[in-house]
């Protein structure tokens, strides 16, 4: 086994500790207290983290600032949520910029040839140029800088997807492939970077599973979070061809060691009830949420 299959290994066992039920339930393979995860980037109430840090998940995905903004959650809040029997994972974005950001202002004035196509889906965000080492000096590697600082036990990292999404008349010379590649590249970057200064440190990439067909990628990373497996926003089935393949590639992560966080946006108790039986069939953490990322939402059962 590698070096990287071993801590895959290590991690599904801690999490598997850490999180009762996560490998299929109790012993009637019913739900327990603890199913799950903790996803929410906004509205945290009073600004704090005290919600999060009573649910009985006991693994958290969190914005690194309270407002989305540079509102940045100190290391002693960090350290309470992580007493409460929680690993703490820290969101950013890795591929896109949003304009609310604190760094949008200086890289649209100092930088603004980084900053490409506006994404559709989210009228305020940006791709941009992530293989640019001024994307890497201005932007990740201070986000990593601070989750390490602030006392994350990891980080999720969003928009890998960029490599697919960003116009490619923005960006000369470029094709998918060679995009797919730089993003695997920024990902390994990270993990080494991370684990250099702290050892253990979870690297989750949000999405693009099929990243994983490219040399370096399952190495690098720890886990996969897969938004829509099972239900699109909102109590959505999701049949079309993507999210069979997307299946089959978080399935393959998890074959080979890695935690899959998946999460699905739902309402309706059917609906509910259908997604946390998959996750439990599959051997996946899930959660049912809004899409809004606004709440914590109840454990599975």
């Amino acid at each position: 086994m590698n070096g990287s299959l071993a801590r895959g290994a290590a991690l599904a066992a801690t999490v598997a500790l850490a999180v009762p039920g996560c490998s299929g339930g109790g012993q009637d393979g019913s739900p327990v207290a603890g199913d799950g995860w903790v996803y929410q980037l906004q509205g945290y109430d009073d600004d704090g983290l005290a919600a999060i840090a009573r649910a009985p998940q006991r693994l958290a995905v969190i914005d690194l600032a309270r407002d989305a903004g540079s509102n940045w959650f100190r290391p002693d809040e960090i350290a309470a949520l992580r007493a409460s029997g929680k690993r703490v994972l820290a969101y950013f974005e890795i591929g896109s910029v949003e304009k609310f950001r604190p760094e949008y202002p200086a890289l649209a004035r100092e930088a603004g040839d980084l900053v490409l196509n506006r994404w559709e889906d989210w009228p305020d965000e940006y791709f941009v140029r992530y293989w640019d080492e001024r994307w890497w000096d201005r932007v990740v590697r201070p986000r990593l800088d601070r989750a390490l600082a602030a006392g994350f036990d990891g980080v999720y990292l969003d928009t890998p997807l960029a490599y697919e999404e960003l116009d490619l008349g923005l960006a000369p010379g470029w094709t998918r492939e060679r995009l797919a590649l730089a993003m695997v590249g920024l990902v390994d970057r990270i993990g080494r970077y991370a684990r250099e200064r702290r050892p253990g440190f979870w690297v989750v990439p949000q999405n693009s599973p099929e990243l994983r067909r490219y040399p370096g990628y399952t190495d690098a990373i720890d886990g996969i979070g897969m938004e829509e497996l099972f239900f699109r926003a909102t109590d959505r089935p999701c049949t079309e061809d993507y999210c069979a393949e997307n299946l089959a590639d978080a399935r393959a992560l998890r074959d080979a060691g890695k935690l899959v966080l998946a999460v699905d946006y739902a309402r309706r108790p059917a609906a509910v009830r259908d997604a946390c039986t998959r996750y439990r069939t599959e051997g996946f953490l899930g959660t049912v949420t809004t899409r809004e990322l606004d709440r914590v939402a109840a454990p599975c059962g």
